[in-house]
């Protein structure tokens, strides 16, 4: 497959075609802590769409008024007056590129997670200007494949999710729901007595550390040994198969686990069986957990930011892989359960306390991690609505993460079946690929 980009333009917000006025460009939103406690990173997604698709300019100008409604994503990194980091809504653009390819698609589907796809999207590896990079790429055969590259830092998947659904929503002259909510400063204050009850550094925080950032690339870069080479397998877990697993690990509870709890107990049991590791050897699995709705009051579905903390179960992985997939479960349950609207108060409390900066922490969310063993990160993309984009030919056919070989960096995601089976991508060592392939159907 060769793609080939024709152009690259920055697109801004249109707001004489939304019959508003323009937003001010010296306006600035300072970070929350919970959006420097996330990942400063670019991630990348793609959606592949059956014809037909709406001409490159239709797709430009919904951009451009989606762009209205979410400003952030036309804006800049920076600081404010007080040296914070902030989002600068200064309308400089989201980047647009317009490609094509010289196959069909579906000779190429289903899209792998290989480096092949990541001519599909455009490439955050270089530190752009631009928070949201959105490149089309349109086939012969009438096919759209539609890949983002978004900056974590300004939102967390629920939010960026509902803006790619926004952007479909304007595109097709539909009122953009949910409604965008973009006051960062109101929801995550400190409360007037602080209350920390809980341990947040090496949790949440870690100290910084100059000479051990990036070592893990470097070391495991697997130049010289495919042993060290990280591959990524995408699993496919039937609607049967997640059936029976939920019914063995929930044996005995008042009520099933979650299908997400489910099966990241199982691969976590998996992951640590094909890595071989020693028994005695602890081993915890990060557990994105969204406080939209365990905060009180909650914070609205529609909020622009970052609501995540995470979970984080730990076991010695003799008694994880030699104990039934119910332990795991009950692990992970307790541990996101822990999660709650004290936990994240507790959480704010702290990072606005000024210990962070006192004692030069940094967030434990560190992109430069390439390689997570002995532990496990877990990215659940199950309740994102990905599959809601419709620019006015249909909805995705399918999606994906681009290709992101971090060994240990667990995303999930419903199928684009639509059956209730789940899409997980697994990636390991090399190495350990073969084991675990040997072990990830196998129920106890």
């Amino acid at each position: 497959m060769k793609v080939t980009v024709h152009s690259s333009k920055a697109v801004t917000p249109d707001y004489a075609g939304c019959g508003v006025a323009p937003g001010s460009t010296a306006d600035v939103v300072p970070l929350t802590v919970l959006d420097k406690a996330n990942f400063d990173t670019y991630i990348s997604v793609i959606y592949a769409f059956r014809p037909p698709a709406p001409p490159n300019a239709v797709l430009e100008a919904g951009l451009a008024r989606a762009l209205v409604d979410y400003r952030e994503w036309a804006g800049r990194l920076g600081v404010d007056a007080k040296s914070n980091r902030a989002i600068l809504l200064n309308d400089a653009g989201a980047r647009f590129v317009e490609a094509t390819a010289d196959v069909s698609l579906d000779s190429v589907m289903p899209l792998k997670p290989t480096p092949e796809v990541l001519c599909l999207h455009p490439s955050g590896d270089d530190g752009p200007e631009e928070l949201m990079l959105i490149q089309v790429t349109r086939f012969p055969c009438g096919s759209l494949v539609v890949g983002f590259t978004t900056q974590h830092i300004v939102s967390d998947g629920r939010a960026t999710g509902n803006f790619f659904v926004a952007w479909s929503q304007a595109t097709r002259g539909a009122a953009i729901d949910p409604v965008p909510v973009h006051d960062r400063a109101s929801f995550f204050q400190p409360r007037d007595k602080p209350l920390v009850q809980y341990e947040h550094r090496g949790v949440e925080f870690k100290p910084y550390d100059q000479e051990a950032h990036g070592c893990d690339l470097a070391h495991h870069a697997g130049d010289d040994d495919n042993d060290e080479v990280v591959v990524v397998n995408k699993v496919h877990f039937s609607r049967e198969f997640i059936s029976k697993l939920k019914a063995q690990a929930s044996a005995g509870a008042h009520r099933p686990y979650s299908t997400l709890q489910c099966v990241v107990a199982h691969l976590w049991r998996t992951m640590t069986m094909a890595r071989g590791l020693d028994g005695g050897e602890s081993t915890s699995v990060a557990i994105a957990v969204d406080g939209r709705a365990r905060m009180s009051p909650g914070v609205p579905d529609g909020y622009t930011g970052n609501v995540v903390l995470w979970a984080r179960p730990t076991a010695t992985a003799g008694d994880l892989v030699t104990r039934p997939v119910k332990h795991a479960v009950e692990l992970i349950n307790r541990e996101v359960a822990r999660i709650n609207d004290g936990y994240f108060k507790s959480f704010i409390d702290f990072a606005s306390s000024g210990a962070v900066e006192k004692e030069r922490l940094v967030a434990t969310a560190d992109a430069a991690e390439m390689v997570l063993s002995p532990n496990i990160e877990v990215d659940s993309w199950l309740r994102i609505p990905f599959y809601d984009m419709d620019f006015g030919g249909g909805r995705p056919f399918f999606f994906m993460p681009s290709y992101l070989p971090v060994e240990g960096l667990l995303i999930l995601l419903p199928s684009f079946l639509g059956d209730g089976s789940v899409d997980a991508y697994v990636p390991l060592f090399s190495r350990d690929m073969d084991t675990f392939k040997n072990c990830c159907y196998t129920l106890d």
